[in-house]
């Protein structure tokens, strides 16, 4: 992931931040960051501090063979590690707000995006001298913040 998949038009100001490389799951990721765009920043937090918490499931559209059904929800889990991931990345996206001068009441998920990153390799030995691969995934994050209209 080299830059940013958005750029702004001239004269909007966004405030962005990205996670390289984070040691997550692609596809819960991508559910998450479904569950949060489009909100406003405290609503965003909010939804990622519960599920991070375990009090409200996020609901999986596309990724959910055989997934429990929660109240209210439908189809979703609870994907702490990769909430607290999020979590973070929303975090530097409102400082970077900050320091651009926005309007932190009027901040809402412009975009938030997710890419697949980098396979870290390795190996577990098994018996007879044997290995099995040991794959990690890891994930790119981008989350793009903007002013409502009416500021």
């Amino acid at each position: 992931m080299r830059g940013y998949t958005y750029t702004s038009k001239a004269g909007t100001s966004v405030a962005r931040a990205r996670g390289i490389e984070l040691p997550i799951s692609p596809k819960k990721t991508y559910e998450v960051l479904n569950a949060i765009r489009g909100l406003d920043l405290a609503k965003a937090r909010e939804v990622l501090e519960a599920a991070a918490e375990k009090r409200r499931a996020i609901p999986f559209r596309r990724y959910n063979q055989e997934t429990a059904h929660h109240t209210g929800t439908g189809p979703g889990r609870y994907p702490v590690k990769v909430a607290k991931s999020v979590l973070q990345v929303l975090k530097n996206a409102e400082s970077n707000a900050e320091y651009e001068g926005m309007d932190a009441d009027e901040l809402y998920v412009l975009v938030a995006s997710s890419a697949r990153g980098r396979i870290t390799k390795a190996n577990m030995p098994r018996a007879q001298g044997r290995a099995t691969a040991w794959n990690e995934q890891t994930t790119n994050v981008e989350i793009v913040l903007g002013e409502r209209a009416g500021a």
